[in-house]
């Protein structure tokens, strides 16, 4: 078929058609794949990141017992999942180069999606499987529960109180329900448990899972009267990972190009950057031996695919969080609030890029730990290559986005560390003060901001707009920032950069850290 034909009958992606698409598909047998992953949250990063990883290891005929299930516990799931049924659970991967050049491929890794709410037994059914060996989980940093002010697990959401207090015969709500309840079945089988892999954006991913679904399982025997949440402790691993590949949503602009430019009608395809990366902690459930005498691997031979499987992950996630993460905060409200509306046109600024590197050198860096194998230079400058990358097309709306999750793990203890050491935190000061004058939802030209930040937004704006009667209100609220708000050293330039950016605009308060004003 001709480009123009294509672009005018493109063709709709399932099994049957595979064949007569134009671009890279599975060359692997899906017929012989084996369920051995259940993955809860299946949003574009997953599947621009571990499914990727596994399309890749099964092309190379390995590990065919590791395919995944996708899981959608909430209502808004039926949606992606209607159309990954109707494709047979494919989908195209777009990487966006930033020469415009497309590289594009079919990921069949995936060969299950069940949303739970339309059958949770079924769910429950595939997690309780012997061959499910790991349940991953990419459900945000609000899907964890954690109380930002202690820490510790917040069981007010109404899905996870339900889930808590329901009787044993109840089919659960959450996340943590069903991972839960197929513990507890798995165990009441004589099955192991899974591993729980967390591939969320959190530093120590892991770690908080643990303690968030241990806490959870605590309160359940509360009702049900067991001892399972010091089962899950002692026997669970919940392995910590970085994960990093910048994922923006799917648009239909995405859908047309597809079909224009490949011929493939995708409901759902993912656009990502070229670059990923994946680090791991090799800390798996030990599944023994199988009824037929065999050893059953307790995870997918990863590092076979490009994943960097190590004893301690922490050095590189903090690198990237600090790094990475933090610096997409430093230009989404300054950005934003200048005038800009996509990541890559703050890095083609020339002051906005050196305000940025200047975090990251003389903020971010003295706060990290000697990453193994990392020329941290490099990747500094290579954050600043993907960030200008025009055709990711990322928005600063998205960046600056559930700030509430974001800047207490991201940016607050580079912050705290720095003021116990007596380092910099002029730039960082100018980050928080940059997010409070974008949370009062009005921009530098009298426009609306639309606050996305769930289920605090009414709050953040309303201690936003009580600047300049109360300059140090939005800083008060110490679930998000501690006590930092008693530190003079920080509400000093706090205050200064606050007044610059309602004086002067970002711009301004930008070019006078850059000059040391």
């Amino acid at each position: 078929m001709s480009a123009d034909a294509a672009a005018q009958h493109p063709t709709a992606l399932n099994r049957a058609t595979l064949s007569e698409l134009s671009v890279p598909v599975p060359s692997y047998d899906r017929d012989a794949l084996r369920v051995g992953i259940v993955h809860i949250g299946v949003g574009g990063f997953h599947r621009a990141h571990q499914a990727m990883y596994l399309d890749r290891l099964f092309a190379a005929g390995r590990d065919r017992d590791w395919a995944l299930c996708g899981v959608g516990v909430l209502d808004a799931d039926h949606a992606m999942g209607e159309v990954l049924h109707r494709q047979d659970e494919l989908y195209t991967l777009v990487e966006k180069h930033a020469d415009g050049s497309r590289e594009p491929r079919v990921i069949g890794s995936m060969v299950e999606f069940l949303v739970a709410p339309d059958d949770p037994e079924a769910v429950l059914a595939r997690m309780t499987d012997p061959g499910v060996r790991i349940v991953s989980l990419t459900v945000t940093e609000g899907g964890y529960h954690v109380n930002t002010a202690t820490g510790e697990f917040d069981p007010s959401e109404a899905s996870v109180a339900h889930d808590i207090a329901r009787p044993v015969d109840a089919v659960p709500t959450s996340a943590f329900g069903y991972l839960v309840e197929a513990l507890r079945r798995r165990r009441a089988d004589g099955n192991p448990p899974f591993t729980v892999m967390s591939c969320d954006n959190i530093a120590g991913n892991g770690d908080v899972a643990r303690r968030m679904i241990t806490a959870f399982a605590r309160l359940r025997d509360g009702t049900l009267g067991t001892d399972l949440a010091d089962r899950i402790e002692r026997e669970v691993p919940f392995p910590n990972s970085m994960v990093d590949r910048i994922t923006p949503r799917t648009t239909d602009a995405d859908r047309a190009e597809l079909a224009e430019r490949f011929g493939i009608d995708d409901g759902w395809p993912v656009v990502c950057e070229p670059f990923c990366q994946w680090v791991l902690e090799d800390n798996f459930v030990d599944q023994g031996e199988r009824s037929d005498g065999e050893g059953r691997q307790s995870r997918p031979s990863f590092d076979e695919a490009g994943v960097q499987v190590v004893a301690d992950v922490e050095p590189y996630e903090l690198m990237k969080l600090r790094l990475l993460n933090a610096s997409h905060q430093a230009i989404a409200y300054l950005g934003y609030l200048a005038g800009f509306r996509y990541a890559h046109e703050v890095c083609s600024d020339d002051e906005f890029v050196a305000f940025v590197r200047g975090y990251m050198d003389h903020e971010a860096t003295p706060t990290l730990l000697p990453v193994p194998g990392v020329d941290l230079d490099e990747y500094k400058s290579t954050l600043i290559s993907r960030f200008a990358n025009p055709e990711i097309r990322d928005t600063l709306a998205r960046l600056a986005a559930e700030s509430s999750d974001r800047i207490p793990p991201w940016l607050v203890p580079v912050i705290r560390a720095n003021l116990e050491q007596g380092g910099d935190v002029e730039r960082s000061a100018l980050i928080v003060a940059a997010w409070a004058r974008y949370a009062e939802g009005v921009d530098e030209d009298g426009e609306a901001i639309d606050v996305v930040d769930t289920g605090r937004a009414e709050e953040r704006t309303a201690a936003a707009r009580r600047y300049p009667a109360e300059p140090l209100a939005f800083l008060e609220d110490r679930s998000l920032f501690g006590d930092l708000v008693d530190d003079e050293r920080f509400t000093a330039a706090y205050r200064r950069h606050l007044d610059r950016l309602h004086a002067d605009g970002a711009r301004v308060a930008l070019q006078a850290v850059l000059s040391g004003a």
